[in-house]
Parts: structure tokens; C-alpha cells; sequence
């Protein structure tokens, strides 16, 4: 009995430690939530493009709008497969990469910067709150994450959404000559734009982090954990489908909530007509324009596309970063 007990404790402690954020661990954190990034952002592309896309203004007139009006949720399945195919017929296989290499170049760092902060804010929140790591803790922790992350980084997602916008003529003919653009005509206030819905969106990022550590403790640290039998890379079968699991409903739930700053993010970034006219210059009055013209059911404009990449991109990126997280931290905890 003395020795079942030993090994529990023993277990129990291992698990503890796995939780706990480690000062020691910032470039593992760094590696991880890089990968992850990387590979849910190739794997999604698509999608991502398509989303983009039925978010903004020139994918939200005439018939197409009325269609989603009255055929909410099939509209929305309707218009994704539609624009899939037609990006394919018009604009051929790269057409789904548009805006790839920016994303590429800022999902590697804002993935680091996101997952570097959380966990070292985690270790900050949870010693100012005598050592217990609560819900409120882990709130702390996202809401700063994403504040830095959103500060750092809302530059190339500007870059990226534009080259996404661009359909057979080009307005740009790269990363670095859109940047180039937006600065000679817009200012270094145009690699902003966007800037209070990406603040808006934190709360995204926060309800996610909060259910995820919930559900991963629910979920992923079971009695089976303790066998060790069936064990793959140090965890049990279930231990892993639990952390996808966990990371797939976190996401689901966080975006359906707070999507349509998305929408309101995307026309924000939209360029600028030739006219020189903006037509969205804030946060409250994009919103109070859009459900003015054209309705509440605009701020959901591309949510199908986005819920089809965001969640499974979310359950890609945190398995990912658990996996390199957890082996990493076996080898120096030896």
C-alpha cells in the first residue's frame, strides 16, 4: 500500500511540475509555440485567404448578401466552398497563399511572444497570489500575452491582409513592397490600422487560455496518466487526445464569442480607395457603419472559413507546443 502511495505521490508531483511555469524553460517555449504556429498556419492557408476575404467589404454586396441573409447558417458553408473554387479557377493553386509569407513571418514570432509571455506572466501572477495558480491567474496572464503580442506584431498582419485582398490585379508585388506602400502613402499610422479591434480581440485570447487550462486539467491529466502502459512521448494516448480536445473547444468557443471584431479588424486594414477617402476611421463607427448598410449578419461575414481554420489550427499548434514542451522538460527534469 506504502508503495501504490509512493508512486501516486510521485505522479502527482510530476504532474505538478509539468503545470508549473519554468523561468528556465523561455526558449522551449519560444521553439514550441513556433512550430505549432508554423505548421497550423501552412496547413490552414486556404481557409485563411477565404475568410479574409468574405470579411471585407468587396465580398459583402449585391445578391451574395442577400443569400447569407436569409440562409444564415448554410449561406455562410455556401460562400466558403464558392470562393474556394473560385480562387482555384481564377487565380490557380497559389492563389490559396496569398499573404503566407507575412503570416509566416509573424504567426513564428507572435506565437513566441504569446506563448513566452503567458508563461512567464503565469509564474509572475501566480507568486503575487501566494503561490496559487487560479482562474484569475491565468486570466492575467492571457490578457497581457495578448496586449503584447497584438502591440508587436499588428504591422505584418496589416501587410498580410492586404495582399489577401488583392485579387488578379496586383497592387502589390510583395511583402516588403506593400510595407514599402502603405508607408509612403499612409504613414507608420497605417501599419496600425486595426490596432483597437486587435485590442478588442484579446479578450479572444483570454477566454481561450482560461478554458484550455480548465479542460487540459479535466481532460488530459486522467488516472490513466498513471499506467505505464500505452505511453506515447512520455504521455498516455488519452493525455494527448485530451490536450487537442482541449485546444479545439477552447478556440471554438473564444471565436464564436468574440468574432465579429474580425470582421471590424479586416475593413479597419482595408486600403485606402483612390480617392484617398477612408471609410472606416474607428472602431465604434466601423461597427455602427456596417450594421447600418448592411446588418448585423455582416459582423459574422466569413465565420464558417475562420471556425473551419481557427479550430483545427488551435488543436495543431497547442499539440504541438505540449509535445515539444513535454519532451523537452523530461529530458532536464532527469
Amino acid at each position: 500500500m506504502s508503495t501504490t502511495t509512493a508512486i501516486l505521490g510521485s505522479n502527482e508531483l510530476q504532474v505538478k511540475k509539468q503545470t508549473l511555469p519554468k523561468e528556465t524553460k523561455s526558449y522551449v517555449h519560444f521553439i514550441a509555440g513556433g512550430v505549432g504556429g508554423l505548421v497550423g498556419a501552412v496547413c490552414t492557408s486556404p481557409l485563411d485567404v477565404v475568410k479574409t476575404r468574405l470579411q471585407s467589404t468587396f465580398y459583402q454586396q449585391g445578391a451574395e448578401r442577400n443569400f447569407k441573409r436569409t440562409n444564415f447558417i448554410f449561406g455562410h458553408f455556401f460562400e466558403t466552398g464558392k470562393l474556394l473554387v473560385q480562387i482555384k479557377q481564377i487565380e490557380g493553386i497559389r492563389g490559396y497563399f496569398k499573404g503566407l509569407g507575412p503570416n509566416l513571418v509573424g504567426v513564428i514570432p507572435a506565437r513566441a511572444i504569446n506563448f513566452y509571455t503567458y508563461g512567464n506572466g503565469k509564474k509572475i501572477f501566480t507568486e503575487l497570489n501566494h503561490g496559487k495558480e487560479t482562474a484569475v491567474v491565468h486570466l492575467a496572464s492571457a490578457a497581457t500575452a495578448g496586449i503584447v503580442t497584438s502591440t508587436v506584431t499588428n504591422p505584418i498582419w496589416v501587410i498580410k491582409t492586404r495582399l489577401q485582398l488583392q485579387g488578379k490585379q496586383r497592387l502589390y508585388s510583395s511583402s516588403f513592397d506593400c510595407g514599402i506602400q502603405i508607408l509612403k502613402h499612409e504613414g507608420i499610422k497605417g501599419l496600425y490600422k486595426g490596432m483597437s479591434a486587435s485590442y478588442l480581440g484579446v479578450a479572444e485570447g483570454t477566454i481561450q487560455w482560461v478554458m484550455y487550462e480548465n479542460l487540459k486539467k479535466r481532460w488530459a491529466q486522467s488516472p490513466d496518466q498513471l499506467e505505464n502502459k500505452r505511453k506515447i512521448g512520455g504521455k498516455s494516448a488519452q493525455a494527448w487526445i485530451g490536450n487537442l480536445g482541449a485546444a479545439a473547444v477552447a478556440k471554438l468557443v473564444a471565436a464564436c464569442i468574440a468574432y465579429p471584431h474580425e470582421v471590424i479588424r479586416t475593413r479597419l486594414r482595408e486600403p485606402v480607395s483612390k480617392t484617398g477617402t477612408v471609410k472606416y476611421t474607428g472602431l465604434l463607427q466601423c461597427l455602427k457603419l456596417i450594421v447600418k448598410e448592411e446588418g448585423v449578419i455582416a459582423l459574422y461575414g466569413g465565420m464558417s472559413a475562420h471556425l473551419m481554420r481557427v479550430v483545427p489550427n488551435a488543436a495543431i499548434m497547442f499539440f504541438c507546443y505540449e509535445a515539444i514542451l513535454h519532451n523537452f522538460g523530461e529530458e532536464k527534469k532527469r
